[in-house]
This record gives structure tokens, C-alpha cells and sequence, in this order.
């Protein structure tokens, strides 16, 4: 394939994922199930003609990564905090944990005994099918208004943290004994005194830099920090959620007069709109090929398996049962649409090619998880659907 060809595609999949933005507007069917399907098909044409394109999974790894900050990043510079925002903060952030924890025991506790391998190897499997996907929840919930879209948000953007948390405590040798609760706790230490150093750092030099080109070497830095956690197994995804926070609430945190000196919160807060732009041009650009990538990575003929369609939805169905017993019962808040915005994917799939080799099962791969997070992603496009327009405030 030559150059003019290669950039003449690129183009196409970023004229065409624009295009399924404004129809995921119009007809609420989220862009990424759109991206997904267009890949499938993409490979499904590719086969047809006996054209072949192997994609190595370090590609795939590389744009999940780098879509996952981006996205996060988004996310978060687009959230206010206020002190009537700590009660919806507290309950996104309980609803996060309880559910993650519950559905991840729930889905471990069926492969271990529909398999019969050891509940450790079950859990480093079944966490990544609990997590919520802010990559795809975050941009899907545009349409909604007030605490609905910001309880979505926070609650995936936990869920994402939450859950690598999660599955490195998961991976612990110690994992059963009292000792792997310490490790823990010392590495969530570790990770928020990481995050108040590097956010400090980094709102320096945003607030400081002149020339044209900081806002890609900000980014740099944050991608390097990120990546230097993810090598300690620490949850880095809550660095890029605290720089966020920290940016677009400068006024918040930065009290007193030397404090404003250093950072200059009234540079930040002017600076802050172009880094906002900047990460959701970014954000898009690296979703379109991830989710473009990975759709053409999945072969049709492989998911038409009536077992693997049967697990995924027995799978779907535990995960919903929980997510509806929660918001019904605990949370006694609204279910529409609420209860089918809990999407999985970029960070599923992240999760599942860096589980090591002796906690693998053959039986979930990558096509179990094509179909969860399809199935997941038709559910929140039901949701999406049956929420109402100018949808009125729930109690949360």
C-alpha cells in the first residue's frame, strides 16, 4: 500500500468518524458502537478481497493508552467542583466502588465454578468486564444536561480508576492474605502524593511556558508520569483525573498569596481553554483509530458462536442485574437512563492484554469481550433512547 493510499484512508476514517458524531447527536447511537461495526466491516470487505493488514496488538495498546489519558483529561477539565457538588462527588464515587466490587465477585465467582480454576485467576479476569468505560460513557452522554451528565462522568471516570486499582491488588502474589491489604494502602499513598507532586509540576509549567509550542510537551509530561505509575502498578489514571480537577478549579485550590504567585491562577484559568480543545481534538483523533483498529481485529464468523454469544450475555445480564438492584434499591435513584449507561471497553480491553500469561483462561478472549462491550454499548444506546429530551434532575 503506498503513502497517498495510507493518508487517503486516515482522512476517510476521520471524515467518517466526524460524520458519526453528528449522527450519534441526531439518533442517539453512540459514535463508538458506529466506529466498532465500520471496523468489523472493514475486515469483513478486507477478507472478501484477500487483503490483509496485521495489526499488532502494541498499536492497539498504544492508541488505548494515549485515547484513555486524553479522554480522561476531557472529562475532567470540563468538571467543576463546588461544595454543592460533594454529595453528588461522594455518591458517584460509592456507586463506582460497591458495584465494581460486587460484579467483579459476581462474574468471578461464575467462571470459577463453571471453570474450575482458582478464584484469583477468576477475579484478574472478571474486573476488567466491571469496569465502566469513560472513554466511551464520557462522550456518549453529551446530549444529557445536569447531574445526570456529571454523575455519568464521575462515576465512569472512578469506575476506570477504581478498577485498575482493583486489578493490580488483584495480581498480588499476596492476594489472599492480610499483608496484600497493606501493599494496597501503601500504594494508594504512593499514587495521590504522586498526583499532588505532578499536578503541582505541571500547572507550574503550564502557567509559566511562553512560547508557542507547551501545550504538546504538557501532555508529553502527563503521558510520562502516567506511564512511569502504570510501570510501579500504580493507578495512574488518577493522575490525569487530579491535573484535570486541579486546572479548571485553579481559583479552588490556590489560596493565599504565595501560592498565587507561583502558579498564577489567572494564566492557568486563560491557558486552560486551549489545553480544553486541544485534548478533545486529541481525544477524538485517538478514539476513531482505536475503536476503528479494534473492530477490524475481530473476525465476523468468529462471533457468530452460539456459547460465546450465550456467555456474553449471561455476563451482560449479571452485571445489569447488580447495576438495577443498586440504583433501585441502595441508591433509590432514577433508572432512566441511568441504569444502561455502564459501557465497557478501551479500558477492558487495555486491562485484558496486560494480564500475565499464567492468569490467562482461554475462554474469555477477545471475542467474549467484543460481545460485552457491544452488548453493553446497544444498551446504552436503549437508554440513551428512552431518555427524555430535557430530562429533569434526579435525586442521586
Amino acid at each position: 500500500m503506498g503513502t497517498y493510499s495510507i493518508l487517503i484512508g486516515l482522512s476517510l476514517a476521520i471524515v467518517l468518524s466526524y460524520l458519526f458524531d453528528l449522527a450519534a447527536r441526531a439518533t442517539k447511537v453512540p459514535s463508538v458502537l458506529m466506529l466498532l461495526l465500520t471496523g468489523i466491516a472493514l475486515r469483513q470487505a478486507a477478507d472478501y478481497f484477500d487483503f490483509t493488514l496485521p495489526i499488532p496488538q502494541v498499536v492497539l495498546e498504544i492508541f488505548g493508552v494515549i485515547g484513555l489519558i486524553m479522554i480522561v483529561l476531557e472529562g475532567a477539565l470540563d468538571l467543576k467542583l463546588s461544595s454543592d457538588k460533594a454529595p453528588l462527588i461522594r455518591r458517584s464515587f460509592l456507586a463506582a466502588a460497591l458495584m465494581l466490587v460486587v460484579q467483579a465477585a459476581a462474574i468471578a465467582s461464575i467462571l470459577h465454578l463453571w471453570l474450575g480454576v482458582n478464584f484469583q485467576t477468576c477475579l484478574v479476569n472478571a474486573v476488567p468486564l466491571a469496569i465502566i468505560s469513560s472513554a466511551i460513557a464520557i462522550p456518549s452522554v453529551a446530549s444529557l444536561v445536569g447531574e445526570k451528565q456529571e454523575f455519568i462522568v464521575y462515576e465512569s471516570t472512578f469506575s476506570d480508576i477504581l478498577g485498575i486499582m482493583a486489578f493490580n491488588f488483584a495480581l498480588q502474589e499476596n492476594f489472599a492474605q492480610g499483608m496484600s491489604v497493606v501493599t494496597f494502602g501503601r500504594d494508594v499513598v504512593a499514587v495521590l502524593v504522586l498526583a499532588i507532586l505532578s499536578t503541582a509540576m505541571l500547572a507550574f509549567l503550564l502557567g509559566r511556558i511562553r512560547l508557542h509550542v507547551k501545550f504538546f510537551l504538557i501532555l508529553a509530561f502527563l503521558v510520562l508520569m502516567y506511564c512511569l505509575s502504570k510501570k510501579l502498578h500504580l493507578s495512574s489514571l488518577l493522575l490525569v483525573l487530579v491535573f484535570g480537577l486541579a486546572v479548571n478549579n485553579a481559583e479552588l485550590f490556590l489560596k493565599g498569596p504565595l501560592l498565587r504567585r507561583w502558579f498564577r491562577p489567572e494564566q492557568l484559568e486563560a491557558e486552560t481553554h486551549q489545553l480544553r480543545s486541544i485534548t478533545a481534538e486529541s481525544a477524538f483523533l485517538i478514539r476513531t483509530f482505536f475503536f476503528l483498529l479494534f473492530g477490524f481485529s475481530i473476525t465476523l464468523s468468529s462471533l457468530i458462536n452460539g456459547p460465546l454469544l450465550l456467555q456474553g450475555v449471561l455476563i451482560v445480564a449479571v452485571l445489569t442485574a447488580i447495576r438495577y438492584f443498586y440504583l433501585r434499591y441502595i441508591a433509590r435513584t432514577d433508572l432512566i437512563p441511568e441504569l444502561f449507561i455502564a459501557p465497557k471497553g478501551l479500558i477492558t480491553v487495555l486491562l485484558y492484554y496486560s494480564i500475565p500469561a499464567q492468569h490467562r483462561i482461554g475462554e474469555v478472549g477477545e471475542n467474549i469481550l467484543f460481545v460485552v462491550i457491544l452488548l453493553t454499548g446497544l444498551l446504552m444506546m436503549a437508554g440513551l433512547l428512552l431518555a427524555p429530551e430535557d430530562p429533569e434532575i434526579g435525586e442521586y
